[in-house]
């Protein structure tokens, strides 16, 4: 990669298998994407083709893509009130770990859990006790705890409490922190005022070595609302000046980052370009000349 590049993806549909997604990947001008490891409603993994695997492992290196970052799906809960779903999430947790081997080196993201009014304390205990069952000691799989809004009973809100599950985890170097901007807004850390802050105090209370992707996402919500609503880059209440601050910083500019934002692939290809540009040092009026293309055409379609 040359100066001013970043690394910057979206989420992407198996459904094609592993070399379509990267395909797919490279037409929309990214270098990384994130995808689900299952239906993100729940149900079985698929057991990945050995051939399509390493198809991708060729195209990425072949074409310099940094790493990947898959997503768990949303129906895991380690810290359940309920012992069978926090079975089930244990054991697919593990099943998704061992398949994501079969691409090595890269992430697997994870919404930390509901304690559901069982307390952040005791929800925290069974994170850490579900984590310390299914991480494998020489696994090649970063596995990363995502920021969350606090909506409902959410484990994750503060950097405080992510901190304490890594605190609990026996083989925490297999572990990192994907950071998400609309998540961190929502739960009242202001992001889009004093990136540098937010940053400062993530460095304070975890440490940035922890911090390993980022999801790139703007609010529907206002600071503190703990709702949780996407919205796509500039349109939202963070507003794209926090974004070309991220792509330029030194502290983030270089970490994956995967845009979860309410857009078809075109919508994408126009969110990478236009972050591509304010890496390279366009102007926010020009970045917003590239989103607004796509916001053109999404409305035409409509």
């Amino acid at each position: 990669m040359t100066m001013g590049d970043i690394v910057v993806g979206c989420h992407l549909s198996t459904s094609k298998g592993y070399e379509a997604m990267g395909k797919c990947a490279l037409e929309i001008g990214a270098n990384t994407f994130a995808f689900f490891t299952r239906n993100p409603r729940g149900g079985k993994g698929k057991v990945p083709d050995s051939a399509d695997v390493q198809a991708l492992l060729d195209l990425m290196e072949r074409h310099q893509f940094g790493k990947l970052v898959a997503h768990a799906p949303y129906t895991m809960n380690l810290c359940s009130a309920k012992p069978d779903v926090v079975e089930y999430t244990r054991q697919a947790f593990a099943s998704d770990i061992e398949r994501m081997e079969e691409l090595p080196g890269n992430y697997l993201n994870f919404h930390p859990g509901n304690h559901l009014k069982q307390g952040a304390d005791e929800g925290i205990r069974l994170i850490v006790e579900g984590l310390n069952q299914v991480l494998v000691p020489g696994q090649k799989t970063l596995v990363l705890l995502e920021t969350m809004a606090g909506k409902g009973t959410e484990v994750g809100r503060t950097f405080e409490e992510i901190e304490r599950i890594l605190e609990g985890v026996e083989h925490d170097e297999l572990m990192g922190v994907c950071l998400d901007t609309c998540h961190v807004n929502d739960a009242g850390y202001p992001i889009a005022e004093d990136l540098d802050g937010v940053l400062d105090e993530f460095d304070y209370v975890i440490g940035l070595e922890r911090l390993k992707a980022l999801h790139l996402n703007d609010s529907k919500n206002p600071l503190a609302s703990h709702k949780d609503r996407h919205e796509r880059l500039g349109q939202g209440t963070l507003g794209l000046a926090v974004f070309q601050k991220i792509v330029t910083n030194p502290r983030t500019s270089g970490l994956p980052m995967i845009l979860e934002t309410p857009n078809e692939l075109s919508g994408y290809r126009r969110e990478i370009s236009a972050l591509r540009a304010l890496a390279r040092g366009a102007s926010l009026e020009e970045a917003e000349a590239l989103l607004k293309a796509a916001d053109d055409k999404a409305q035409k379609k409509a």
